[in-house]
C-alpha cells in the first residue's frame, strides 16, 4: 500500500471516528486494549497490552489515533495494562466464537463470490445461536458482523466468566459435533421379560426435540421421507453408499421404513437392525450438516484479543457492527455494515487488477487502470490490497 492511499484511509477513518457513537463493552476499564496502526511495508504491527487509563476515552482514542483495526480483551484482568499475562491477574473472560466464512466447509475461496461467503457465514451462525440459545440456554449474547469475513458471539453469561481452558473445549466440542456418537444419543429402555425366566428386551430411541438427539431424529426423518418418496431402486443404491449397509440391508432397512413409519415419528428407530445400522450412518451426516464450524482456538482462549463493536475493519472498510437477534434475517452486510461516511462522494482510484464487486446494492466491473468510483468502494477495494488512491 502506498503512503498516499494510507494517509488518505487513515484520515477517512478519523473523519468516521469523529461522526460515530461507539459503546464500549461492558468492565471496559478492566479489559486490555490494542490496536494496528496505519503502518508502513507489507506487514502489520500490533500495539497492546493497554488499558483504558492508557489510551483515554475511546472516543478520542479512535479520533486522535484513527487506527487501522482495533481490538479488546475477552478477559478481564488486575492489572490489564500490564506487559506479561502472567502479570495482569486474571479475573474472567467472556466466551467468544468466530466464525470466518475462509473456514466454513461449504465454502471455496475463490470460486464463491464475497457475498456467497457471507450469506453461508451467516447460515452458521444461525445454527451457533441454536446452539447457545437452545441447548445452552445462554441469554446475554451480543452478535457482531466482525467487518471483514463473517460474525463474532460475545457471551457474557455470570456462570462462564471463570470457566477454563479444558471447559471452554467441552463446549466447543459440542458445537463442533467432535466425538458425537450414535449410542450417546440413544435411550435405552428395558421392557418386557419376565424376572427369573427371560431377560428383558430393550427398546432405543431418540428424544425428537433439543440438543444433538433432535437434530439426529429430524435428520433422520428428513432422509427417510426423501427415501420412501424415490424410486426402491434409487433407494437401496442410496443407503448401500454408507460402509457397512449391503443390497440386503438396504432392503430390509427400507421395508421397516414403509412399516413402521408412525413408530419413527415418535423416535423409536428400534424398527429393524438393519434400519438401526442405517440410523447410526445417518450421524455422521447430521454432524456435517447441523455443527457450527467455530474458529475453536477463539473460544478457548481466555486472553483473546476481539474487534470493537463500532470500529472499521481495516481489511474492508466496513463496520465492526453490533446486531441485534431479530435484525439478523434481513441483515445484508455488503449493504448495512457500508458506512455512512463514505456514502455519496466520488473519488479517484488507480485499480491495480479487474474486479467484480457487489457492494452497497450494486453490482461493479472495473478492469485495471485508473477509475472515478463511489468512495464506499474505493475504500473497499485499497484496504483490501486491489486499489491505490489515484490523484484527485
Amino acid at each position: 500500500m502506498e503512503e498516499r492511499t494510507r494517509a488518505y484511509l487513515r484520515g477517512r477513518f478519523g473523519d468516521h471516528y469523529r461522526r460515530a457513537e461507539l459503546t464500549p463493552p461492558p468492565d471496559a476499564s478492566e479489559r486490555e486494549w490494542g490496536y494496528i496502526p496505519w503502518t508502513d511495508g507489507p506487514g502489520t504491527t500490533m500495539v497492546r497490552h493497554r488499558s483504558l487509563l492508557d489510551i483515554g476515552s475511546i472516543d478520542d482514542f479512535l479520533t486522535r489515533e484513527r487506527p487501522r483495526h482495533v481490538y479488546f480483551s475477552a478477559g478481564r484482568y488486575d492489572d490489564p495494562s500490564a506487559s506479561s499475562m502472567g502479570q495482569k491477574g486474571w479475573r474472567s473472560s467472556d466466551l467468544v466464537f468466530d466464525l470466518d466464512a475462509d473456514h466454513l466447509p461449504s465454502v471455496t475461496p475463490g470460486e464463491d463470490t464475497y457475498a456467497e461467503m457471507l450469506a453461508a457465514c451467516k447460515e452458521a451462525l444461525l445454527r451457533l445461536l441454536d446452539f447457545l440459545e437452545d441447548d445452552f440456554g445462554f441469554e446475554q449474547l451480543t452478535v457482531v458482523f466482525s467487518g471483514g469475513r463473517g460474525y463474532h458471539v460475545h457471551v457474557r453469561d455470570q456462570a462462564i466468566q471463570t470457566l477454563d481452558r479444558e471447559s471452554r473445549r467441552e463446549v466447543v466440542d459440542y458445537v463442533r459435533g467432535i466425538g458425537l456418537e450414535f449410542d450417546a444419543l440413544v435411550e435405552e429402555e428395558a421392557v418386557g421379560g419376565t424376572a427369573g425366566r427371560s431377560s428383558p428386551a430393550h427398546k432405543r430411541t431418540l428424544a425428537t426435540e433439543g440438543g444433538w438427539s433432535g437434530r439426529a431424529h429430524q435428520y433422520i426423518m428428513d432422509t427417510v421421507d426423501e427415501l420412501l418418496a424415490i424410486d426402491e431402486s434409487a433407494a437401496t443404491d442410496r443407503l448401500t453408499a454408507y460402509d457397512g449397509i449391503g443390497n440386503g440391508k438396504a432392503e430390509a432397512a427400507l421395508r421397516a421404513m414403509q412399516e413402521n413409519t408412525d413408530q419413527l415419528r415418535a423416535g423409536n428407530i428400534d424398527i429393524h437392525p438393519a434400519f438401526v445400522s442405517v440410523a447410526n450412518a445417518l450421524v455422521e451426516d447430521v454432524v456435517e450438516r447441523d455443527n457450527a464450524p467455530i474458529d475453536e482456538p477463539v473460544t478457548t482462549d481466555t486472553n483473546r484479543l476481539i474487534r470493537l463493536p463500532g470500529s472499521l475493519h481495516g481489511g474492508s472498510g466496513l463496520a465492526v457492527q453490533r446486531l441485534d437477534r431479530d435484525e439478523l434475517a434481513s441483515f445484508d452486510p455488503l449493504v448495512d455494515a457500508v458506512p455512512e461516511t463514505f456514502v455519496g462522494h466520488e473519488i479517484t482510484v488507480e485499480i491495480t487488477e479487474d474486479v467484480q464487486v457487489e457492494l452497497y446494492g450494486d453490482s461493479f466491473t472495473f478492469s485495471e487502470g485508473v477509475h472515478s468510483v463511489p468512495e464506499y468502494l474505493g475504500v473497499f477495494l485499497m484496504t483490501r490490497g486491489r486499489a491505490e488512491k489515484g490523484q484527485e
